[in-house]
């Protein structure tokens, strides 16, 4: 979680911290000071899903289907969506990156609305943060919105944003054992994306080593190959969007 991966404000607490005792050395000897555990993360957690929750019933009013596109960094959420807007009508982006609305920049050439959050020392989107760019969305007409994650396989795992479905993509240039080292992103996914397939040659990518992984990780997930630079696979991709 981020108070072990560092992109929290190490300075930011949501308790106190009384100052009645000593900074001198101790002469206590034998009698250990006392422990108290702070559940503080297990506090982030339950703020998020309410406000999650509040994101999927404004979600659910505005008739948007949601899709929470989660992946490491390289791997083509990008890409895909810049593709995917191009050819999908009445669809939206929301875009999570520490910098630069760059992201937004190329999706909005697509001729669709795309929303940038800056997250700052962030690894991750939360439903608060959704929620603040919600108010900058124009949901009028809209059927679908993507929201492309932050790029990391470990932190927005545990965030619910309040999206309808979650799309973990893996490429064929990250390795094949990525689902295994990874598994909690990957258990949670309704669709895995295996994207870049034009490169699978060339990098030596082992299809079959790459679907055992994946089954073994998120039995229940549906796989998916695909390249969007060439096309290939992408209308199965639309197919499931659609279904």
């Amino acid at each position: 979680m981020c108070d072990t991966c560092g992109c929290g404000d190490p300075h930011a607490h949501d308790h106190s911290h009384p100052h009645d005792h000593s900074h001198g050395p101790s002469h206590d000897h034998g009698h250990p000071p006392p422990v108290r555990t702070l559940p503080v993360q297990k506090s982030a957690l339950e703020l998020n899903q309410r406000l999650a929750d509040q994101n999927r019933g404004w979600f659910r009013a505005k008739g948007l289907t949601v899709y929470n596109l989660l992946s490491s960094p390289g791997s083509g959420k990008t890409t895909l969506l810049e593709r995917t807007l191009r050819e999908m009508p009445r669809a939206a982006a929301i875009v999570g990156d520490l910098q630069t609305e760059n992201d937004a920049v190329r999706l909005r050439a697509s001729g669709a609305q795309a929303i940038q959050i800056t997250t700052g020392a962030t690894c991750h989107l939360d439903a608060h943060m959704v929620a603040h760019a919600l108010e900058k969305l124009d949901a009028d007409g809209l059927k679908t919105l993507f929201i492309e994650n932050v790029g990391n396989l470990v932190c927005p795992a545990s965030y619910d944003l309040g999206e309808n479905r979650r799309v973990v993509l893996l490429s064929v240039t990250e390795g094949e054992d990525k689902p295994l080292k990874y598994p909690v992103i990957f258990r949670n996914a309704d669709l895995v994306l295996i994207t870049k397939i034009d490169l699978a040659d060339a990098v030596g990518f082992d299809r079959e080593k790459a679907l055992a992984a994946i089954r073994q990780t998120a039995p229940k997930a549906q796989i998916l190959e695909l390249s969007a630079k060439t096309g290939t696979g992408f209308d199965a991709w639309t197919a499931w969007l659609a279904g």
